[in-house]
């Protein structure tokens, strides 16, 4: 080979490196797990397959975004402020309200008492689903009755704000996806 011909072949090779190298990079980085993924989201995602009809109990409000809150038995302070904080998150949405609704879901002990004062949806939950949402835990629901995300039940009202600016960002994100409802 002439070095005329070496000098041709350069670009030629230079080239097929510049695509091959990143793709190889690429998978290597990925298959030694050296990237560490990013999430966005704040609430604990779901399996896909959970919904109402998996639960034993018929969606109370299809076509329609839901947070759902188990009343507890007596509903103290702690139960007081989340209802208080589920009504400001709704409120907060703004022109996406009327897409989410707030469901306030009964059991026969329930304290309904804690709601004469709020306009909340309510209905009446399950056996798996007061299992699901025992401790005061919220869940959100997409229209079509499929469990998307969890937030877990906290303790100091400073974690319960912050979970509540949470809730906001991640209710906005998925109305902001949402093809449905």
């Amino acid at each position: 080979m002439t070095s005329r011909q070496r000098k041709s072949a350069r670009p030629l090779v230079l080239l097929l490196l510049a695509f091959v190298v990143p793709v190889v990079l690429a998978k290597l980085v990925l298959s030694q797990h050296w990237y560490q993924e990013a999430a966005t989201n704040q609430g604990t995602l779901l399996p896909g397959d959970t919904n109402y009809n998996d639960l034993g109990m018929n969606n109370p409000k299809p076509r329609q975004w839901q947070v759902l809150y188990l009343l507890p038995a007596t509903c103290d302070d702690f139960c007081r402020e989340r209802l208080y904080l589920l009504q400001q998150s709704h409120t907060a949405l703004g022109r996406d309200m009327d897409r989410v609704i707030p469901l306030i879901l009964l059991n026969a002990d329930s304290d309904i008492a804690a709601l004469q004062d709020r306009a909340f949806t309510t209905a009446q939950a399950s056996t798996a689903i007061s299992q699901l949402l025992a401790g005061q835990q919220l869940l959100v629901v997409d229209p079509l009755g499929n469990l998307v995300m969890r937030y877990p039940a906290l303790t100091t009202d400073e974690t319960q704000l912050q979970q509540g600016k949470a809730l906001l960002a991640d209710l906005r994100k998925l109305l902001k996806l949402s093809r449905v409802g």
